[in-house]
């Protein structure tokens, strides 16, 4: 397997980021990064990042967290951020990103979750939550879901996998701009590009869109299913806020607030943002997580 890492150099200065990171070195030899912020003996909070961004994306959500108390850890899944980046498309499939991170989770022994997820970090993080319910307390997602190969895939997500695959054009930080519903200032756009040199480094980002379990033939499907029926069964809160201007995910809560037991009573709220709503809303999102566990 050929690795691409990005130089740090490229994470210099990056506005609103100045964490330092750390690293595991996986089983296979890739290095994921993570941040991890506040006392190891504090309640954590686990915050997964989606398709094409990086933890750069929870930046807003992470000082609040800290403040009131919480540990904050914040991973870029392989081929994101400051991880490691297989160069071949073919070197990422479903299975092995639930590789990567249960193996990195279980390298930092990490227990008594609150799990954050949009997008991908739904599909990874609500499997992750299902077949490892004893290390997580809770579920927050945003704009995310748990696809199980039903239904029938929206036209615009279908243009969207085209284009992840053959535009030769593929501009991160644009993607991440075009799924918010305010002006994204350039040193942002810039920061959401800074992990990918060059289309060299974009192999995983390209083959997300391709790896949605869409058909209930794709080989995805039975575990999230089982892990769908295991959410059925999910005791412990679970709570749903999602950027209601997302013209693909913006809905995605209903079904999940109707399977989830544990979604029963909570405060789920459809606020304004789109679909990268930790972007525009983080510290809305962050008052609302405080909010939320300190509920009695």
């Amino acid at each position: 397997m050929k690795v691409l890492r990005t130089p740090d150099e490229r994470f210099d200065n990056l506005p609103g980021y100045p964490w330092a990171p750390h690293y595991v070195t996986l089983k296979d030899g890739l290095r994921m990064h993570y941040l991890d912020e506040g006392p190891k003996s504090a309640p954590a909070i686990l915050m997964l990042h989606g398709e094409p961004s990086w933890s750069y994306l929870y930046r807003k959500m992470i000082p609040p967290l800290l403040a009131a108390g919480f540990r904050t850890i914040a991973p870029d899944l392989v081929g994101f951020g400051k991880s490691d980046k297989p160069a071949q498309m073919s070197d990422y499939t479903y299975q092995r990103h639930m590789d990567w991170l249960k193996e990195w989770m279980v390298a930092l022994d990490l227990r008594g979750l609150t799990l954050i997820c949009q997008d991908w970090g739904s599909l990874l993080g609500l499997r992750l939550a299902a077949e490892n319910a004893e290390r997580f307390a809770r579920i927050f997602v945003c704009n995310g879901f748990l696809p199980t190969g039903t239904g029938q895939a929206s036209r615009g997500f279908l243009v969207w996998r085209a284009f992840a695959k053959w535009s030769p054009w593929f501009p991160i930080g644009r993607i991440v701009a075009s799924g918010t519903v305010t002006d994204m200032p350039p040193a942002v756009r810039d920061a959401y590009d800074a992990p990918f040199p060059s289309s060299a480094y974009k192999a995983g980002a390209r083959q997300f869109p391709r790896l949605v379990p869409i058909n209930a033939d794709n080989p995805a499907v039975p575990a999230n299913r089982e892990a769908w029926g295991r959410l059925g069964q999910w005791q412990k809160p679970f709570l749903c806020v999602f950027g209601k201007n997302d013209p693909i995910l913006g809905r995605a809560d209903k079904p999940l607030i109707e399977h989830v037991p544990g979604a029963k009573g909570q405060p789920h709220d459809r606020i304004w943002g789109g679909h990268f709503v930790q972007e525009e809303r983080g510290d809305e999102l962050a008052k609302r997580v405080i909010d939320w566990i300190g509920r009695k």
